[in-house]
């Protein structure tokens, strides 16, 4: 038994950055009981990409371990805006925005949770009940000063930027809906751990065991340095084709490869351990990559689909004679947050200068992942990952870093 609990925790803590508190977790395991584990979203953006699904296949761990999911749409604090890592005030959504939003997440987040095993869950379902004198009764368990401890707020507040009053209320809420849940457990990125500690600390004031808190890394995006983000184009979306799925992570730095096979895989420690040594002893790191991709695009498309992804990629760049030891070039993004495509070029050696630049888009010799160009004032944005390739047989890498 003493094994198969620590087997247990080893699952859990799998890829996390702090787990509070793990005696009281231990405790709870040993116990037998299934936790209730819970997972916020809010709905302020109905396209997932991979940085997003990391809690995701956290929390199927847990449901493959027997435990109760609850996927918490935030529909009530969503029409708050999460004001998590802003420097400033997140506009509100709209009630027709949350649920359109709300619907196109619950559609994605079965491509990788149970649907047995979850429990979806709105937070306007208690915050409605709440009422205002609740929300004031709410907010009465902190105060401001508290609240300014919290990091985003305080980097804000001392840059005389503004500060909503009902900003302070999401960290409230949040908390709050682990009261309303009695959850055991919840999961968030580390950017939300004042958040997740609320919860703790309102379960207390109403006389509730607290729960655990699960902290999990921000993912990288395709450039390596920064968190995955729609907005700076470094993210591999759950929706995208499976071509363009799987072309992007083969794109991934080889250093990244290790850390999105933690997070991301279904495969064990014991077996990424092997694959390590394996590429320590000769092998080429695209080939776990290409595995790693198959398995991607299969938990998103299907078998067939990733099969086919690899022939294309295959067909469009080994037979295309893009030489496996790509070099790669990482490019500084200018002011206006890109790089011209003439820059590029130019930059990476691939043209002597900029009017080469221009002259060889003009003739069709530019391609970007195997695509033609022929728009010379081509702007690619801070976070984009891209084969550039001019003629036959001059090829580079181009990672644009933001400035």
């Amino acid at each position: 038994m003493a094994g198969a609990m620590n087997d247990a925790l080893q699952i859990i803590k799998r890829g996390c950055d702090e787990l509070i508190v793990e005696q009281e977790l231990v405790a709870k395991l040993a116990a037998g009981k299934i936790l209730r584990v819970k997972a916020g979203f809010d709905p302020t953006a109905p396209d997932l990409h991979l940085g997003h699904t990391v809690l995701l296949n956290k929390m199927r761990q847990l449901q493959e371990l027997g435990h109760h999911a609850l996927f918490l749409i935030g529909d009530f604090t969503g029409m708050i805006g999460d004001p998590t890592g802003k420097n400033s005030t997140r506009p509100p959504l709209t009630r027709e925005q949350v649920i359109e939003n709300a619907k196109s997440y619950t559609e994605q987040v079965f491509k990788i949770l149970d649907p047995e095993k979850t429990e979806v869950v709105f937070n306007s379902t208690w915050m409605d009940e709440l009422g205002a004198a609740g929300v004031m009764k709410l907010a009465a368990t902190h105060t401001v000063a508290r609240m300014l401890e919290r990091d985003d707020f305080s980097k804000r507040y001392k840059n005389n930027q503004p500060i909503a009053i009902h900003e302070f209320l999401y960290p409230l809420v949040q908390g709050y809906d682990s009261v309303a849940l009695r959850a055991d457990l919840e999961l968030g990125g580390t950017d939300q751990k004042f958040n997740l500690l609320m919860g703790r600390e309102l379960q207390k004031h109403y006389g509730q065991a607290p729960q655990c808190v699960l902290t999990m890394p921000l993912l990288e995006g395709l450039d390596g340095v920064n968190k995955m983000s729609k907005s700076l184009g470094n993210y591999i979306g759950i929706t995208e084709p499976a071509n363009e799925i799987f072309g992007k992570i083969m794109s991934i730095p080889d250093t990244l490869m290790w850390r999105y096979l933690e997070l991301l895989s279904a495969a064990s420690m014991l077996e990424i351990g092997k694959w390590k040594q394996q590429v320590l002893d000769g092998m080429n790191p695209r080939d776990i990559k290409v595995r790693f991709a198959q398995e991607i695009v299969t938990r998103f498309h299907s078998a067939s689909a990733a099969e086919n992804a690899l022939l294309d990629f295959e067909s469009r760049f080994r037979q295309g004679g893009v030489p496996d030891d790509l070099v790669t070039v990482e490019l500084c993004a200018d002011e206006s947050g890109g790089l011209p495509i003439a820059q590029i070029l130019k930059q990476t050696g691939l043209t002597a200068g900029t009017s080469e630049a221009y002259r060889m888009i003009g003739q069709g010799g530019v391609k970007l992942d195997g695509e033609k160009i022929s728009d010379e004032k081509l702007v690619l944005k801070a976070g984009s990952v891209v084969v550039v390739q001019v003629g036959k047989r001059k090829y580079a890498k181009v990672i644009i870093l933001p400035k």
